[in-house]
């Protein structure tokens, strides 16, 4: 970590045996859902599957607690949001200090790195964030040392890839984008100075998804037929060539030796038409193959300290960039495993303990008419209300009839709120069945139980939701 790598040492368990670099693998583990698992279900979860290291993007209580005397290396999260506050007062960053960071540590959790804000340079954000990112960054880590901890736990910013660029697309000519190019200058030099990583997260998927003249085969580890030649390099994947033009940016720079993180990779399973299973399996088992190998890139040889994205699908995250969203999870929200991964026959290890609620489903009434005027009106609420993601052009339920669309939305808010009889009803439109809808590809979920219980009738106001337009053409 930071450089420092463990040996090739002993085979981890399940997805893991792929990966002999202890340090190498890690996940990212999200919270934003209605219905989480418990922490300890899911530390177990990790420890099931070999997963020595997990990103988090807050600092809960519940979470690092679980964590504690696990040995699983942890990399606790700022939201953007705090810092301002940070960055403008030291004794707020130290009070954050110690109260996310001293505390736990002294109680056995192993944190390694804070992460000062989440890809805060994003040009969606227009610069909301411009001021306050690296003055926070500072503030964190003088708190650290106070603290005593500046040589145990580093101060790192997770950044968008969008921060460099190159003009003609060859990692060569890489450098950071102009118009935060003195800013990104400032947080590397700060970085080196004080042995900490740059932690980039690095999106194949997200090209794909914004280019339609985006090489498929480029996406993926098994070649390609438009490669990428810079001289005498040849690039064969996105991810190496991206992960060189940062490299490229910091050579130029004089900060060719500071160590990278890889703080998000992953591919999603729903929600677009390239997000499906089979693209989620081949490229992270690619990933996976790549990364056992040791040869790093072309530029910088030698192991990759990765933190794959995601551990568990969050079903109450912004979809604004997408529906495919909410389903960057290698496991579904129950901790089912979505496919096989790994060098072993058995694959990951699905969550232990987990309990669900009963057989039953809310779908639209047989007896209903589909035309009535209430059902578009209903299925609105039910989407804006619940996650309506898995509806659309090529995705999971995406090949459903209109009736099926509305049973869809229809259960997925009634499991929401935890099968409340109430919550199936919409204008006597919705019956409850004890058969499951389900078929093999659309899977019309159950909720689990949760010590807080999910979603409750108020009805939840979710941002950025939108309901699918061809489903409601089809009503």
């Amino acid at each position: 970590m930071g450089g420092r790598y463990c040996c090739w040492c002993a085979v981890l368990l399940g997805w893991l045996l792929l990966v002999a670099p202890a340090n190498g693998i890690g996940a990212n583990w999200g919270t934003q859902t209605s219905h989480p698992l418990s922490p300890s279900v899911v530390v177990q979860m990790l420890r099931d599957n070999g997963i020595q290291k997990v990103k988090l993007f807050d600092a809960e209580d519940a979470t690092l607690s679980a964590l504690r005397k696990t040995r699983i290396q942890v990399m606790v999260g700022i939201p953007n949001e705090l810092l301002a506050s940070l960055a403008s007062s030291m004794k707020a960053a130290e009070s954050w200090v110690s109260k996310n960071v001293s505390g736990y540590v002294s109680d056995g959790v192993d944190i390694r790195y804070v992460a000062v804000g989440n890809e805060p340079f994003l040009k969606t954000y227009n610069g909301s964030f411009l001021q306050t990112t690296f003055p926070a960054l500072q503030n964190i880590q003088s708190a650290l040392i106070k603290a005593g901890l500046g040589n145990q736990v580093k101060v790192t910013c997770p950044l968008n890839a969008d921060v460099y660029q190159s003009p003609s697309g060859k990692p060569s000519d890489g450098d950071f984008r102009t118009d935060i190019r003195d800013l990104m200058l400032a947080i590397v030099k700060f970085l080196n100075d004080n042995a900490s990583p740059f932690t980039v997260n690095i999106y194949p998927f997200i090209s794909l998804y914004t280019d339609a003249s985006f090489p498929v085969d480029y996406a993926f580890f098994d070649g390609t037929t438009t490669p990428v030649l810079d001289g005498s390099t040849t690039y064969n994947n996105m991810f190496d060539a991206n992960h060189d033009t940062l490299l490229w940016a910091l050579k130029k720079n004089g900060f060719g030796n500071l160590p990278i993180i890889i703080g998000e990779i992953g591919w999603p399973t729903d929600g677009d038409m390239n997000a499906n299973i089979q693209y989620a399996q081949k490229f992270n088992q690619g990933l996976l193959t790549h990364i056992s190998t040791g040869q790093g890139t072309p530029m910088r040889p030698g192991p990759i300290d990765v933190y794959m994205f995601s551990l568990i699908d969050e079903d109450e995250k912004s979809i604004q960039p997408g529906n495919f969203e909410r389903h960057w999870g290698i496991f579904y929200f129950d901790g089912v495993p979505k496919y096989h991964l790994g060098a072993s026959s058995s694959g990951l290890v699905r969550a232990k303990g987990v309990q669900y609620l009963e057989k039953k489903w809310c779908v639209f009434k047989p007896s209903a008419n589909v035309e009535d005027s209430k059902v578009a009106d209903s299925v609105s609420y039910a989407c804006a209300n619940a996650d309506c993601t898995s509806l659309g052009y090529k995705t999971s339920c995406g090949d459903l009839d209109a009736m099926g669309n509305v049973s869809y939305a229809f259960n997925n808010y009634y499991q929401k709120n935890d099968q409340d009889d109430r919550a199936c009803d919409f204008n006597n439109l919705a019956t409850i069945t004890n058969k499951n809808p389900s078929d093999t590809v659309c899977r019309f979920q159950i909720m689990i139980l949760t010590e807080s219980g999910g979603a409750n009738l108020r009805g939840l106001v979710a941002l950025y939701i939108i309901v699918p337009f061809y489903l409601l053409t089809l009503l």
